[in-house]
């Protein structure tokens, strides 16, 4: 029972972590009016929580040895929430940044910590189900922002009423924070364990860099699409910002749908299939999306089929971790993906952002396309060194 409750706690944390993610890209083009900002200054709020989601999950490690998982889980959370709630009485838009700091912390600290605990005692299926639960908040924040921006509470309405659900999260983490005491989670049987198991051969130093240059690529084309998709629909497809905010939620709906679909035969398929599939498929989509003068009024459709196709690539790339390396190893690298994973949430969305300004919104697309073609080719690489 124990052990029931206590998964059912890490699919809560990873919708925590999901809730704001998808929310900026859809509120962003009424926040940037009212604060009389231009398009690239997003930037300056995504990279002030990637650096400080980096600090956070290369400090997890040591935070939570001290004070408990659960209790990291829980703060974090709580830090998210005291961050939204401060977006909805922002003044001006450098407190916009400010409050990204406790943003970024709350998510890397619980980020770190939960994606290395799954990886070494869940099967595959549970870390696509983990991931999937971040697509439930991820999913769940457009949809509630776009709401609010059809309301006359606007923006800054969403944020409180997201911030608000992270509060009470967190307050349900931490009414439970003793079970974390109890870590009874069982390691993965051997049937689980597909793709090859860790092996205690020192692996070739270049596949140590290549596996987290994978997340690189993905995670910017994965949240670079999800912030910048809405702004296209609406600055170059005409589209209003409540069917542009329905798009976006469709888009991390597919995500969310897909990865629970995949856990149910993970096991089967392997984790470096499905990352193949993953993304010739995120391929298609991203390409049906950014070629709206050939494939018209259904180019939109191609945010729900890349959505379909990015739902196992992370999960299914963090589990392959603990069986292509050794153990020794597999926190430190899990450590250097998920700084990896950071720098392409903001980095290279935010540099979307000034290409965008200088080159136009059309140019965001062809380039998400060509960073994953550079994954697939990194992915394949690295499963012939491992």
């Amino acid at each position: 029972m124990a052990h029931t409750a206590l998964l059912g706690l890490v699919y809560l944390s990873f919708i925590s972590i999901g809730l704001p993610d998808g929310m900026l890209g859809v509120a962003w083009p009424a926040m940037r009016l009212q604060m009389d900002q231009p398009l690239a200054a997003v930037g300056a709020i995504t990279m002030t929580m990637t650096a400080c989601s980096a600090a956070a999950s290369l400090l997890a490690g040591s935070v939570v040895q001290r004070i408990g998982t659960g209790a990291v889980v829980a703060g974090s959370c709580l830090l998210t929430a005291l961050g939204l709630l401060g977006f909805a009485v922002a003044p001006s838009f450098g407190w916009l940044v400010a409050l990204a700091i406790p943003l970024g912390v709350g998510a890397g600290a619980v980020d770190a910590s939960l994606n290395h605990f799954v990886s070494a005692h869940y099967s595959s299926r549970h870390m696509n189900w983990l991931h999937g639960f971040w697509g439930v908040g991820a999913t769940t924040g457009p949809l509630v922002m776009g709401v609010a921006l059809a309301s006359e509470g606007g923006w800054t309405a969403g944020a409180r009423t997201i911030g608000l659900m992270q509060l009470g999260l967190a307050l349900v983490l931490f009414a439970t924070v003793s079970l974390w005491s109890r870590e009874t989670a069982q390691a993965p049987s051997d049937e689980d364990q597909l793709g090859q198991p860790a092996t205690d051969l020192k692996p070739p130093p270049l596949a140590m860099w290549l596996a987290p240059l994978c997340f690189l690529f993905y995670v910017s084309a994965e949240m670079g699409t999800g912030l910048w998709a809405a702004s296209i629909l609406v600055t170059d497809r005409g589209l209003s910002a409540g069917d542009a905010s329905v798009w976006v939620s469709l888009y991390f709906g597919a995500i969310t749908v897909g990865r629970f679909a995949v856990g149910l035969v993970a096991n089967r398929i392997g984790n470096r299939r499905l990352v193949r599939l993953g993304i010739v498929v995120a391929m298609a989509g991203a390409l049906v999306f950014a070629l709206p003068g050939v494939f018209g009024a259904f180019s939109p459709v191609g945010l729900v089929i890349m959505g379909l196709g990015c739902a196992p690539i992370f999960p299914s790339l963090m589990h392959e971790t603990a069986r292509r390396f050794p153990p020794e190893v597999v926190r430190q690298l899990i450590g250097r993906q998920m700084t990896c994973a950071y720098a392409g949430s903001s980095v290279v969305p935010a540099a979307f952002g000034l290409m965008a300004t200088w080159a136009g919104l059309q140019t965001v697309m062809p380039v998400v396309v060509v960073l994953l073609l550079f994954l697939l080719l990194v992915a394949s690489r690295l499963d012939r060194l491992t």
